[in-house]
C-alpha cells in the first residue's frame, strides 16, 4: 500500500476514535442527568406525600372554627 493510503487510514482511525470518545462522554453526561432526575423525582414524591394531608387538615380546622364563625355572624 502506498504511504498516502496509510496516512488516510491513520487519519480516519483518529477521527473515528475522537468521535467515539465524544460519544462516550455524552453517554456519561446523560447517565449523570438520569441519576439527578431520579433524585428530583423522588424529592417531588416526598413533597407530594407530605402535602397530601393539607386539604383534610383544612376541613378539620374549619369544623373546629364553625362555632366561632357562627358567634361572629351573630354579633
Amino acid at each position: 500500500m502506498p504511504v498516502v493510503a496509510w496516512v488516510t487510514v491513520v487519519l480516519a482511525t483518529l477521527i473515528i476514535a475522537a468521535a467515539a470518545l465524544g460519544l462516550i462522554r455524552v453517554i456519561g453526561h446523560l447517565l449523570a442527568v438520569t441519576r439527578t432526575l431520579d433524585g428530583v423525582i423522588a424529592g417531588v414524591g416526598v413533597v407530594a406525600d407530605r402535602t397530601a394531608t393539607v386539604p383534610a387538615s383544612v376541613d378539620a380546622v374549619n369544623g373546629y372554627l364553625k362555632p366561632v364563625r357562627d358567634f361572629c355572624e351573630g354579633v
